[in-house]
């Protein structure tokens, strides 16, 4: 007998469960299979089982959709084969001469897509202070379309106050649109905010293991759901059956592994307040944050990300770098285990020189992905590289 299942109404951690499961009707599998077949046979003329070619809609898929879905709140999810290809796809919604509005420090594939490649298309962007409700209300254009939200910003972890943008967004009929990659539903839920659509790494945290890239697309309505998956199919930027199964493993312990991100990340944001080869630490959970009372409020928790300067530029953030040895130095983020990075030259480098200056990415500033290792064995780490510096 099929084992029928609605998860509405379920808490969190259950949904990241049991959404999007149970689709094996033959063995009753309680994993979701991986069905690689590119194509499905038809039972005759016009009468499919709901599948005809992968491209356009996959059962793993459909899984992963159903699940993400449930967790961000929306009326659909489309998953795509990068979180690149996801904002990609967002972007097709608009028309011709279309006006963006977007921070002015976001991630750097972000910043290139919208500065060297959408141009291309007639579409312009302005960035701003997305902190600044009056900055953003002033760059709306008649041809504005779309204002880009990115909060936690990357790599330096401003935030956006999410219900007054859209609904600023909302008083001039402009699509709302919010990146939730650094915090994921489980600390942040956009659409709840007033958001028409969320856009996800899927890569990052959603995973969490650093095994495969992928993005994801959710609506706050069945129609722009269908827009959604309809340009997604005629551009050809869905996702595998095996990336997507892997991700909906992943979010499987999303719940448990988050809340072990937070722990660290916030230990870590302590101990390098009070280093002195530190100028400042970027984390909202600290007091000391200024947008800590709106991380409060719009957010259940802080997540895992963190950035801070160095005393003395690059020389200094390299060499401390350097030094440690459980951190790997790689770009990405949201994996189990931690990693470190430098924007300036790496994730942010395909931004300009005053790009960078204006979004307030400096030589010494390094990024901190919190995995989710023993916090004291990671301030330990972090100890000893000080310490090599002198």
């Amino acid at each position: 007998m099929k084992k029928e299942l609605d998860t509405r109404g379920l808490d969190f951690p259950t949904r990241c469960v049991h959404s999007g499961v149970y689709k094996d009707e033959v063995y009753n599998s309680v994993v979701t299979p991986i069905y690689p077949s590119s194509t499905f046979y038809f039972e005759g003329p016009g009468q499919t089982s709901g599948y005809d070619y992968t491209r356009t809609r996959n059962p793993t898929r459909v899984a992963l959709e159903e699940n993400l879905a449930s967790l961000e709140g929306g009326a659909g999810c489309t998953a795509t084969s990068t979180g690149m290809s996801a904002i990609s796809s967002v972007l097709h919604l608009l028309p011709e001469n279309a006006h963006i509005i977007a921070g002015h420090e976001i991630y750097g594939g972000t910043f290139r897509l919208f500065n060297d490649i959408m141009p291309k298309r007639a579409l312009k962007v302005s960035q701003v202070d997305m902190r600044d409700i009056d900055a953003v209300r002033n760059a709306i254009r008649p041809e504005t379309k779309a204002i880009w939200i990115e909060t936690p910003s990357n790599p330096l972890l401003n935030l956006t106050d999410v219900e007054a943008v859209c609904r600023l967004a909302q008083e001039h009929g402009l699509l709302s649109i919010a990146d939730n990659t650094f915090l994921t539903p489980f600390l942040q839920r956009p659409l709840e905010l007033g958001a028409d659509l969320v856009v996800h790494s899927t890569t990052k945290y959603l995973n969490g293991h650093s095994d495969v890239v992928g993005g994801a697309v959710i609506a706050a309505t069945d129609e722009l759901a269908e827009q959604v998956a309809a340009i997604c199919n005629a551009l050809g930027t869905t996702c595998s059956p095996y990336d997507a199964w892997l991700v909906l493993r992943g979010v499987k312990t999303l719940s448990l592994r988050m809340a072990a991100h937070e722990q660290n990340g916030m230990a870590l944001a302590r101990f390098l307040d009070q280093r002195p080869e530190v100028e400042r630490v970027y984390y909202p959970g600290l007091e000391s944050h200024p947008d800590h009372a709106l991380a409060c409020r719009q957010q259940s928790g802080f997540g895992g990300m963190l950035s801070f300067d160095m005393h003395g530029g690059e020389e200094k953030a390299q060499a401390f770098i350097a030094g440690l040895r459980l951190y790997s130095f790689a770009e990405s983020l949201g994996g189990v285990e931690s990693l470190i990075e430098h924007p300036a030259s790496m994730s942010h480098a395909a931004m300009t020189p005053e790009g960078q200056a204006a979004a307030g990415i400096g030589p010494g500033t390094i990024r901190v992905s919190a995995g989710i290792e023993a916090s004291h064995d990671l301030i330990a780490d972090m100890e000893q590289a000080f310490t090599a510096l002198d």
